[in-house]
């Protein structure tokens, strides 16, 4: 599976949470060839099962990205909006979107406001309509737009763009389960919905498989960068980020343990994640029914939720390494 080639892939495919059918499709197709069943439930989950013996593992990495919801069209045809999951404003401000019917959009602020005075609420979308009724013709009311940003190398070893938070957590799962031959766990990989609005996908999913073990694969906020709050722990090329807590978990310290000791067997490079706010999927599978052993292995990212995600492939190896050695060693009862 080429990194590069099916990152971009999965990066351009239209899934703003709550509307994720494109790119589950996309997941589906590239995982057939390595599952044993495939299935999706009434939150849209994609549960990728490949059978082993061993207790159940489930590996979550959400799918959904987070995007704008039209929410009006005024006389002069700008686009209002509403915000599927958490930006700044910031963020938005002069940068290309589109909507899942190819309709692209310019996002704006008023010609009164200054950038470091305006508010989300007064930003809009200019979708190049001449007026009200051409741009109803090409936007509805509740249409979702992601940002539009091909991915790009940045440098020798690192890739820049969009939504690697979190189809970089995709790729991952993806080829882990082409690289896994011999599962010693009985093995669930599900790509989540929603989670940029509440962890939702994976609050269902978990419930429905009844795992013995959870592993949320996500981004996490890096401590490398000029005038850090050091509020994380993290750095761009040190490998893969176990996860040892952040807003939403305390992971497992057995697990924590389990994911350092085979990551020394092994020779694959790691490092701690402790961040003081945000959260994975791992918040809600780690209190589904009576409790699940729960951990995470992460990514560093820098600048989250623009359109220049920036992460280093280092990072991604390392976790693709660690994730097939844990599915290949048969973990304890629970």
């Amino acid at each position: 599976m080429d990194t590069f080639a099916t990152l971009s892939r999965l990066c351009q495919a239209h899934g703003v949470s709550g509307n994720e059918g494109e790119i589950r499709e996309l997941i589906r197709s590239l995982a057939a060839p390595y599952a044993d069943d495939i299935q999706d439930d009434v939150m849209g989950n994609l549960i990728v099962h490949k059978r082993g013996n061993g207790p159940k593992l489930m590996m979550a990495s959400h799918m959904d990205s987070i995007g704008l919801i039209a929410t009006h069209i005024d006389e002069k045809g700008m686009v209002q909006f509403g915000c599927v999951g958490g930006f700044d404003a910031s963020d938005l401000v002069n940068q290309l979107f589109r909507f899942q019917n190819g309709t692209y959009a310019v996002c704006n602020m008023p010609a009164d406001k200054s950038i470091d005075k305006c508010k989300i609420k007064d930003l809009y979308l200019d979708v190049g309509a001449k007026d009200q009724d051409e741009a109803k013709s090409m936007v509805k009311v509740g249409d979702t737009a992601a940002y539009v940003s091909p991915l790009k190398m940045l440098g020798k070893n690192r890739i820049t763009g969009c939504y690697l938070d979190n189809r970089l957590g995709c790729l991952a799962l993806l080829q882990t389960l082409e690289q896994v031959k011999n599962p010693a766990n009985d093995l669930y990989f599900v790509f989540t919905t929603q989670e940029e609005v509440g962890l939702r996908g994976a609050q269902t999913s978990a419930f429905a498989i009844d795992p013995d073990y959870g592993l949320a694969i996500d981004v996490t906020l890096p401590d490398d960068l000029p005038g850090s709050s050091h509020i994380s722990t993290s750095a761009l090329g040190k490998g893969a980020a176990i996860k040892v807590m952040d807003y939403s978990i305390i992971c497992h310290k057995d697990f924590v343990e389990k994911l350092n000791a085979l990551a020394k067997q092994h020779d694959i490079l790691v490092q701690p994640d402790i961040m003081y706010g945000g959260g994975t999927d791992a918040g809600v599978i780690h209190t589904t029914r009576c409790g699940v052993v729960s951990g995470g292995i992460s990514f560093p990212a820098r600048y989250v939720h623009s359109a220049v995600e920036t992460c280093d492939l280092t990072d991604l190896d390392a976790c693709v390494k660690l994730m097939t050695v844990l599915c290949e060693t048969e973990l304890e009862a629970v």
